[in-house]
This record gives structure tokens, C-alpha cells and sequence, in this order.
């Protein structure tokens, strides 16, 4: 008969870990110190819609900024309330409109397309890189047709896409990239910041980014007039495009996305916590690769040899034939024994009720219907990220602190114990 420490946690069993894992919080006395000292100043916000200095916010919002172009190596930042405003900010700035294409990753939040149709323009999605989820480069020019503006690059669960081949095609077919690199800033790729080879790029300070400040976003980039356009789309520019003398008004329509000084005090001071907080992901990470290796039906996330892998997630590859478990049933068992696993991250976003239905402002189906040519969002188009998201994926967070490598090993041992005790799991779910 199993010991009760044996036999499986979602069978009844007694579970590896009992109590809830810790949350993720990157705040100390430093960010209480700062909101503290804006409460007491009054001044919540210091941003107004006007063509003064109010325009570009208060000493936080600006202190934040500053901070984002060091740390980052950019001439400007421009923060804003959340990185979905940052994403759609950043594209609408380019210009691009009704019939322009942007190529862009299938496999990421929804808000990296959105940006694109919020201008009225198309996203295309090319597939993906098998191992490190990035956008293909040969996908991505295989896309690329007269209609084409621009690319969109996530730099995915923390590893850093093929960003020089990526900007060598960019550079080579006069189109813009942008990086959406929410998920990995710090990582590194031949020794060069993600967030650096774009035209712009993203960054998120969401509740469970690596770096937090509840909700907030940044946009990044070395052109003046991209980040003046930026800056417009921010605040209000349609009211204020006279003032400054704007002359190319196209998609400046702006709106309220402004950041509040509590959120740009405590980003700023997030961004100096960075390398930190990256090295304690790292460091747990490396370990649990070396225990994860040990098994033979868990595949750790490849680090290409050029690169750091931030760990924002820490995506995994599920062998089903290996155990004989199917992969949804897996994930529940471990989930149960006290640990975070999901089976896959995201449908392939093409795969969504927008795209399938070509449906997104009003019932005409703009902008579906300015296509200048015949666009295919069936399945089957990102044969790739198909496969990984319906068969392969598994993907954990518990890589960062205050979590210990003691806490890598009992997820393992979870792994372990349910494919150890698969007969019972499986006489259990085929009943």
C-alpha cells in the first residue's frame, strides 16, 4: 500500500508542497519611501495637455524616463501607462494605416497584434523558432510583400529573438522593428541589450513583470521625431499638434495613456533593481535546468550559446510518449503536489475571434476589408507554434525570489512523483 506521501496529491494523497508558494515581490522600503513622499507632496500626477513643460509630466515620470535611457542605451524613453499603450503608441507613431501589413509573432500576448489593427492596419503572423519561440527570419521573409511596413519581435519567456538577422532584413526591405521586449529586459545577445536593435521597443512594469510597479509600460528609442510622435500619442496630441508645430499629423488622435507618479516613482526605482533581480532568476534557473535535465521527459529551455535568458517564464518540452500521460492531465498532478505548470501558453493568435471572424471595429469588418491582397489566418499558417502549443509546451514561474533552489528541487521531485505513480493517475482518469 503507497505511503501517504506517495500516492498522488490530486487522488488524495498528501501534497510535496502544503503551502501556498510566496508571491513575487520586488518592493522594500525604497518604493514606500518614494510613494510616500508624493502622497505628501499632493502633485499625483504632473502631466496636462498643454504645449509646456506639463507635457512631458512631472519629476517622476521624467526621473523614470532618464532612467530607462541609461539603463537601456536609448536617446528617449517615453513612459506611459502600461505596455499595451507603449505597443500601440509605438506603431501608430510610424505611420502605418488602412492596407499596410505588419509581420508579427503568433505567440504572445494578444495586445502585440492588437497594436497593429488599433491603427487600422494588418497583422501577418510568420511562425516561430522551435526552441528559443522567437519569429522565424526565414518565416518572417517569406511575408514580406509590397504591402509590408514593418515587423513586431517579441523576445519571448525571457531569451532573446534572432534580433541581427531580424534588423538585417528589416534594414535590407525599408521596414521598421519593433522589439516587445516586456519579457526580457537586461537579457543579452552577443553581448548587446535586447531592447537595442529595433527602431523602438517595449517594456512592461505589470503586477508580475520582472521589474513592477503594479501597471506601466515604457517606449524606447534613439529617433527625436518618432519619440516627439510618441510623446503626442500619449497626451492628447490631436489638441496640441499646432502648438508644436507638427506637420505630419497622421495618427497623432491621441489619448490619455499618462503614467501617475506613483507608478513612474516606484518603475525608476525597479529599473535600478534590474541586474538583481535578473541574477536571482538566473541562478535559480541554471539550477533547475540541471535537475530538469536529469529527466527524460522534460526538455529544459534551450540558452543559445550568444545569449541570456532572463526567465521571466521557464518554458519547457513535454515528451507524452515518454510517460504515456497526456501532457493537460501532467500539468494537473504537479499543480496538485503544490507547484505552478501550465500546458501550453497561448493559442496561436491567429486562432482568436478576431482574425477568425475578421471582426474588430464595427460590423463592417474594418480593417479586415482594406487588405490589398487576399490574407490567410487559417490553421495551418504557423505549422511551428502549432505544434508546440498543442502537443509540446509546459511552462512554469516559480523561477524568482524569495523562492530557493531547495523549492527547484521539490518541483522536480513533483515531476517525478506523478509519472512514478502513472498507473494509478491514468486508472483514475479512465474510469
Amino acid at each position: 500500500m503507497l505511503k501517504r506521501t506517495e500516492k498522488l496529491a490530486i487522488l488524495g494523497g498528501e501534497p510535496i508542497r502544503s503551502k501556498p508558494l510566496p508571491l513575487y515581490n520586488t518592493l522594500d522600503k525604497k518604493e514606500k519611501k518614494a510613494v510616500n513622499q508624493i502622497f505628501d507632496s499632493g502633485v499625483l500626477s504632473g502631466f496636462a495637455a498643454q504645449t509646456n513643460d506639463d507635457f512631458y509630466g512631472g519629476k517622476w515620470v521624467k526621473s523614470l524616463e532618464s532612467s530607462l535611457c541609461e539603463k537601456f542605451d536609448s536617446n528617449h524613453a517615453i513612459a506611459v501607462n502600461s505596455a499595451t499603450s507603449a505597443l500601440h503608441a509605438a506603431v501608430a507613431a510610424t505611420g502605418v494605416g488602412p492596407g499596410d501589413e505588419v509581420i508579427v509573432t503568433p505567440y504572445s500576448m494578444t495586445a502585440t497584434p492588437t497594436a497593429i489593427l488599433y491603427t487600422g492596419a494588418l497583422p501577418i503572423f510568420a511562425d516561430i523558432e522551435p526552441d528559443t519561440y522567437g519569429l522565424d527570419p526565414k518565416s518572417v521573409e517569406k511575408n514580406i510583400n509590397k504591402n509590408t511596413k514593418g515587423i513586431i519581435v517579441v523576445n519571448l519567456f525571457g531569451h532573446p529573438a534572432r534580433l541581427p538577422e531580424l534588423q538585417k532584413i528589416a534594414k535590407k526591405n525599408n521596414l521598421f522593428l519593433i522589439e516587445d521586449n516586456a519579457q526580457a529586459p537586461g537579457a543579452l545577445i552577443d553581448g548587446k541589450l535586447t531592447g537595442t536593435f529595433g527602431d523602438a521597443a517595449i517594456y512592461s512594469f505589470n503586477r508580475h513583470k520582472i521589474i513592477q510597479s503594479g501597471e506601466g509600460g515604457a517606449v524606447t528609442c534613439n529617433d527625436q521625431d518618432l519619440a516627439m510622435r510618441i510623446r503626442l500619442i500619449r497626451n492628447h496630441g490631436e489638441a496640441l499638434v499646432d502648438g508644436f508645430g507638427i506637420k505630419d499629423i497622421t495618427n497623432i488622435l491621441g489619448l490619455n495613456y499618462r503614467i501617475c507618479n506613483f507608478e513612474a516613482a516606484i518603475a525608476d526605482i525597479q529599473v535600478s533593481k534590474l541586474d538583481i533581480l535578473n541574477k536571482k532568476r538566473i541562478d535559480l534557473a541554471n539550477f533547475l535546468t540541471e535537475k530538469v535535465s536529469e529527466l527524460d521527459f522534460l526538455s529544459p529551455p534551450l540558452v543559445k550559446t550568444n545569449c541570456t535568458h532572463t526567465y521571466y517564464f521557464f518554458p519547457m518540452k513535454y515528451d507524452a510518449k515518454s510517460t504515456g500521460i497526456p501532457r493537460e492531465i501532467f500539468t494537473k498532478a504537479v499543480e496538485a503536489e503544490g507547484f505552478i505548470l501550465k500546458a501550453g501558453y497561448t493559442r496561436p493568435l491567429y486562432m482568436t475571434p478576431v482574425y477568425q471572424q475578421r471582426k474588430c471595429f464595427g460590423k463592417s469588418g474594418f480593417p479586415f476589408n482594406q487588405a490589398n491582397r487576399k490574407i490567410s489566418y487559417s490553421k495551418g499558417i504557423c505549422p511551428v507554434v502549432e505544434k508546440i502549443e498543442e502537443e509540446q509546451l509546459v511552462w512554469t514561474t516559480i523561477t524568482y525570489p524569495p523562492l530557493k533552489n531547495k523549492d527547484m528541487q521539490e518541483f522536480v521531485n513533483a515531476c517525478k512523483k506523478v509519472v512514478d505513480q502513472r498507473k494509478a493517475l491514468l486508472s483514475h482518469y479512465s474510469t
